[in-house]
């Protein structure tokens, strides 16, 4: 039986699979260059030890696959935001009764936010909750400030910024006033935060993981 199993094909059997006969030294040759192939990482003296001293159990070989590195997404940047002008309110749009829903929201969402604004509720958590609270649609009055020009301006806050509010007033004037050196209230059912604008200058999106200090500072 063993003898059927390796003997040499007959040149009839040979043609009849189509397989070129060939001599011993041409199938080491072969042997050797498929397993240099399979185990590319075996020197050939580990490879001919191998086959000589135990059977050698083959394994498909996996090309390690290098990872792409995703490119991020670039925003706009400083100066094409300027062009495309993005943060701009077309004049036509710049109406105070336009954005009364807009502070009616707010409202509710304050509400919302201190769990119904209740008359027993502790003063000192609504503030801390109202300076980490998104301000676009609160209505705001300048209290103090060392400009005068500035006090007494009273709108609904439309966009603010590191530095600034923009502020659009009854009389439909875009005020643009800076926090610095200003000193802000705001006021809803019947409770008065204030809101020092030289401790605020801080993104709106900044301000949700900022500590503040409740108590208030006579320096503007």
């Amino acid at each position: 039986m063993e003898g059927q199993l390796y003997r040499r094909l007959a040149p009839e059997e040979s043609a009849e699979l189509r397989l070129q006969p060939q001599d011993s030294e041409k199938a080491k040759t072969f042997v050797h260059a498929f397993l240099k192939r399979s185990m590319p990482k075996m020197k050939d003296e580990a490879i001919q030890d191998m086959l000589t001293r135990k059977a050698v159990v083959l394994e498909h070989y996996h090309k390690k696959q290098t990872k792409q590195k995703r490119k991020k997404t670039k925003g706009f940047t400083a100066k094409q935001r300027r062009e495309l002008r993005l943060f701009e309110i077309e004049p036509e749009q710049q109406r105070y009764a336009i954005f009364l829903p807009l502070h009616e929201l707010w409202k509710q969402y304050i509400r919302d936010l201190c769990h119904g604004l209740k008359p027993d509720a502790q003063p000192h958590m609504i503030q801390s909750k109202l300076l980490k609270a998104d301000l676009h649609g609160a209505i705001v009055t300048v209290t103090k400030s060392k400009c005068p020009s500035y006090v007494g301006i009273t709108g609904i806050i439309l966009q603010e910024f590191k530095h600034i509010f923009k502020i659009i007033t009854k009389e439909d004037k875009l005020k643009v006033v800076p926090k610095l050196n200003n000193v802000f209230s705001l006021e809803l059912d019947g409770f008065i935060s204030y809101i020092y604008g030289s401790k605020f200058l801080l993104r709106a999106s900044e301000r949700s993981a900022k500590k503040f200090k409740l108590k208030g500072t006579i320096d503007l």
